[in-house]
Parts: structure tokens; C-alpha cells; sequence
């Protein structure tokens, strides 16, 4: 359990500057999807060839349904935080486990404690409170709001499929097809949206590369491999941290503010999540027997 929730925050840290990373990226949107899950599924694909393992058939029709959510999800949110401010794209799509956490209880049977339910209500009031401080900054858009929060329901599905892939596929057959797929759905709607998929000028690419390592090898594979190891409500309620580990790289990087009451809002969701974490890496004690 703990090796999954140390795998578990390491993958947020990544996917939280791998936001910052797309805002900062001058390409479109849809293309930076395209270039970014492109480069990552050649690279894994070669990775798992190295090691004597190949993208098969059944690789890629068992991790379908993961693959198209993940595609949906990078070309909503990446669009999401062009338009919007990086911090409330990713406040919004930290609403996830309010979803992940009825189907885990749903369709997998797992027991969420009442002292962990009321963390996780605490954990996104703290998300609710820093949206409202927001409201109304320069860098706040509407439109990009609803991207986000479509791309929520998508990354959502991203985290069922993978708990799902369990027995199936292996972490890393897994994060090799959905990464295929997201290339593939991407390319077409890049298309359609005449968003431009010219090849990256030097500095773009070498962003591009980094958000394929720190994201997508880091980010992915870490988390694929810790959701067989760990309850899917806990790997679903780390995405909590995502959004102070981006506004903190905005903050310091891209130079967009962060008010008094985000700060306070973000501390709210960093002590209910380790709390929660606390939690689950101390087995609770059996009673004595005579």
C-alpha cells in the first residue's frame, strides 16, 4: 500500500506541472495532444519491444475505453487552460473523485470510510473556495470553466478503465495503448477544429519532450501501475494536490496571481488530503485476543 501511495503523489506532482507545461507551449491546443501522446507512445512502444513485450490486438482493444477518455479528456483540458487560468482548469477537474468515489463504491466494493468522506467533502470545499476567490481575474473565462469540466468527467473514466485493466493488462501495456489511442482520436479532431499540426519549432519540442517525460512517463505510468495497488477513490482523491502543485508553478513560471483566499483554500485541500493518506498508510489495529 504505501509503495501505491508514494507512486500515487509522485504522478500528481507530474501531472500538476505537466498543466503549467501546456500553457506555456506555443502550439494549439489539440496539436499539443497530438504531438505530446505521439512522441510518448513511440517511445513506449520501443520501451516495451526492449523489453520483449509487443502493442498488440489485445492490447489495444482492452485499453479502448481508457484510450478515447484519455483523448477526450488532454484535448478538453489542455484547450480548458489556454482559455482559462491554470488554476481553475485544474481546481475543476480535482472534482473527479466525487464521481470515481460512487462507482468504486458502486461496481468495485470498496469501503470508504466516514471519516475519509467527510476529508474528501473537505478537501473540495477547499477546491469550491478557491474557484469563488478566482471568479473574476484576468485570466478567468467561462468558456474554459465548462472545457474543464468536461474534461473531469472524462479523466473520471480515465481512472475507471485503468482500475479495470487490472488482470487484464499490465501497467505498462495499459499506458501504452490508451497513449496509442489518444493519438489516434487527437489527430482527426485536430483536423476538424484547423488547428495547426506543422512539426514544433526547437523550443516548443523541447517543452514538448519534457511534458512527455515528466507527464506521461512519470505521470502515467507511476499511476497506472499504483491504481492495482492502492483503492481507486484514494488514487482518484491524490488529484486534489494537482491544482497547488499548478498554481504554484503558474505563480512562479507564468506569473499568474494567487489570492489570499487561494492559499488558504489550497492548504485546506493539502491537510485533508494527507489526512487522508495518513489514514490508509496506518493499518488500523485489530483488537486483542485471549
Amino acid at each position: 500500500m504505501s509503495g501505491g501511495l508514494a507512486g500515487a503523489a509522485v504522478s500528481v506532482t507530474a501531472w500538476g506541472a505537466g498543466s503549467v507545461l501546456a500553457k506555456g507551449i506555443d502550439m494549439d491546443p489539440t496539436a499539443i495532444a497530438v504531438y505530446r501522446f505521439g512522441i510518448f507512445s513511440i517511445l513506449i512502444v520501443i520501451w516495451m519491444h526492449y523489453r520483449g513485450d509487443r502493442l498488440t490486438g489485445k492490447v489495444l482493444r482492452r485499453s479502448m475505453f481508457g484510450g478515447v477518455s484519455l483523448g477526450l479528456n488532454v484535448a478538453l483540458f489542455f484547450t480548458a487552460v489556454k482559455w482559462t487560468s491554470v488554476l481553475n482548469a485544474t481546481l475543476i477537474g480535482s472534482l473527479q473523485p466525487v464521481f470515481v468515489g460512487v462507482v468504486a463504491s458502486r461496481f468495485f466494493g470498496e469501503t470508504i470510510r466516514v471519516r475519509d468522506a467527510l476529508l474528501s467533502v473537505g478537501a473540495l470545499s477547499g477546491v469550491a473556495l478557491a474557484m469563488v476567490v478566482s471568479k473574476g481575474s484576468p485570466e478567468w473565462s467561462p468558456a474554459g470553466d465548462a472545457l474543464a469540466f468536461a474534461a473531469m468527467f472524462s479523466w473520471a473514466s480515465y481512472f475507471i478503465a485503468s482500475k479495470q485493466s487490472k488482470g487484464q493488462l499490465s501497467s505498462t501495456e495499459f499506458t501504452a495503448g490508451t497513449a496509442t489511442w489518444a493519438t489516434i482520436l487527437n489527430v482527426p479532431l485536430a483536423l476538424v477544429l484547423g488547428q495547426d499540426l506543422s512539426w514544433p519549432d526547437g523550443s516548443s519540442l523541447a517543452w514538448l519532450m519534457v511534458m512527455v517525460l515528466v507527464a506521461g512517463f512519470v505521470g502515467h505510468s507511476v499511476m497506472n501501475w499504483s491504481l492495482v495497488r492502492i483503492p481507486l477513490w484514494v488514487g482518484s482523491t491524490f488529484t486534489l494536490l494537482i491544482p497547488v502543485v499548478s498554481a504554484l508553478i503558474a505563480w512562479a513560471v507564468l506569473g499568474e496571481g494567487i489570492a489570499l483566499g487561494q492559499v488558504g483554500a489550497m492548504l485546506v485541500v493539502f491537510t485533508s488530503l494527507a489526512l487522508i493518506v495518513r489514514g490508509q498508510a496506518t493499518p488500523a489495529r485489530r483488537p486483542a485476543t485471549r
